[in-house]
This record gives C-alpha cells, sequence and structure tokens, in this order.
C-alpha cells in the first residue's frame, strides 16, 4: 500500500479532500491541463486511446473522468456507449457542458461516484479507463479491484498515469514539476496547494513493476505496461 499523500492536511479523508480540490480548480482544469503540459497529455491520452480502439469496445467505463476529455474521445472513436465517472460535481458539470456542445448526450452518461465503491453490477464493462486519476485514489488496491470487478471476463484496463522519468531528461522535468508547475497552477487556479499535491502524489505513487505486481493481484491475469516521453508517463494494460 502506497503512503498516503492529502491536498490539504492530515485530518480529513483523503477522498473529501480531492473532491474538494477538483471543486475548487474545475474552472481552470482544461486551461491548466493544456499549459501545463505543453499539450503532451493530448498525446498521451491518443495513445491510450489507441489501445481503446483496437479492442472495438460496446461499453466503456471512464474512472476519474473529470470534465470529461477522454470518455468524448472514446465516443468520438469508437461505437461504445460511454460512462464517465469522478467524484466532483463541479467537474462533472464542465464537462456535461463540452459533451452537450459535441452533441454527444445519447453516447456518454456522467455518474458522480467513488471508485473505490463503483456503483454498478460485476462484469458490465469490455473497458475501464483511468487517466491522470489512480494516484487520487485513497485506496489504491481497493479502486483497483473494483474496476476489475466491473469488467466482463477477458476485458480491459488501460491506466494512464505520471510515473518517474529516467535519463538525461529527469533532472530537467523533476525541476519544472516540483518548482515551476506549482506556481504557475496556484497563480491561475488560485488554490495554493492543488499543483503542490500533485508532484507529491507522484512521488509516492508505485509505478513500473509494483504497480504492475499491485495490478495482478487485484483481479487481473495479465498486465503489460510501457513508458512515454523518457518515463513521465506509463500506460498500464491490465486484462481480466
Amino acid at each position: 500500500m502506497p503512503n498516503i499523500v492529502r491536498p490539504y492536511n492530515e485530518t480529513e479523508s483523503k477522498k473529501k479532500q480531492v473532491e474538494q480540490m477538483f471543486d475548487n480548480i474545475s474552472e481552470n482544469y482544461d486551461f491548466l491541463n493544456r499549459l501545463l503540459s505543453f499539450k503532451i497529455d493530448i498525446y498521451w491520452r491518443n495513445r491510450l486511446e489507441k489501445k481503446v480502439i483496437s479492442y472495438n469496445p460496446e461499453k466503456i467505463l471512464d474512472v476519474a473522468t473529470g470534465t470529461a476529455d477522454l470518455a468524448i474521445e472514446h465516443a468520438k472513436r469508437t461505437n461504445a456507449q460511454v460512462t464517465g465517472l469522478d467524484l466532483s460535481q463541479k467537474m462533472l458539470n464542465y464537462g456535461q457542458v463540452k459533451i452537450n456542445n459535441k452533441g454527444l448526450q445519447q453516447r456518454i452518461k456522467l455518474v458522480k461516484g467513488d471508485a473505490e465503491n463503483l456503483p454498478f453490477h460485476d462484469g458490465v464493462y469490455d473497458i475501464v479507463t483511468v487517466s491522470f486519476g489512480v494516484r487520487n485514489f485513497e485506496d489504491l488496491e481497493k479502486g483497483v479491484f473494483e474496476m476489475g470487478r466491473v469488467l466482463k471476463k477477458g476485458g480491459k484496463l488501460l491506466i494512464l498515469e505520471f510515473s518517474k522519468p529516467s535519463g538525461l531528461f529527469a533532472p530537467i522535468f523533476m525541476f519544472y514539476f516540483k518548482r515551476i508547475l506549482p506556481n504557475i497552477g496556484k497563480l491561475i487556479s488560485g488554490d495554493s496547494k492543488a499543483y503542490t499535491y500533485l508532484p507529491n502524489s507522484v512521488d509516492v505513487m508505485p509505478c513500473g513493476e509494483d504497480m504492475k505486481n499491485l495490478i495482478l493481484r487485484n483481479g487481473f491475469s495479465e498486465v503489460r505496461f510501457k513508458k512515454y516521453t523518457s518515463g513521465v508517463v506509463t500506460i498500464y494494460e491490465g486484462i481480466k
């Protein structure tokens, strides 16, 4: 079990604080994602989406869907019915506006809910995705188990998450990630803690083989992973 890093304090539950944090930053969330990642987040999500398309799913669940970027890509690039789930109602509200603007109301349903206690029956989905969300789980193993529970036998879990970069690029990225990014995030979002929490949560997040083994022991028969952008992010692919 990884150490628990909370956004604001050590007394309230991480879950409650994460919900509050995303409510606080929801208005500027999409803009900051593009700005702080230099739009590379679009490339990373596209790598994940290609894996989704190859599976030809009928039903997809996007956990920690936020403002529904990935859920919208699922609906645009597959014929699947898509459900997006998130703790933050304000993030979902912004996501719903985007869905409405794209005319995808019949393809995407947004649900407020907890990834560690998914409000769905067993074996419902062909694919479950989560993009930059598992770091925010209070109980990571429980969250992974729950995502496996709602997958059909042979279904696929796809996790896109920050990891620890290596090579010559690593010190440059870490300086940006820990020193520059939090200050820009604070200036634009108005939340002094949210973008400090981001690198701190990555520090304690299992990655590579450790994350692979965590997924394997929580209901998956096969797991592989691939790093992108010198290991800044990793995509994990688990088969139930």
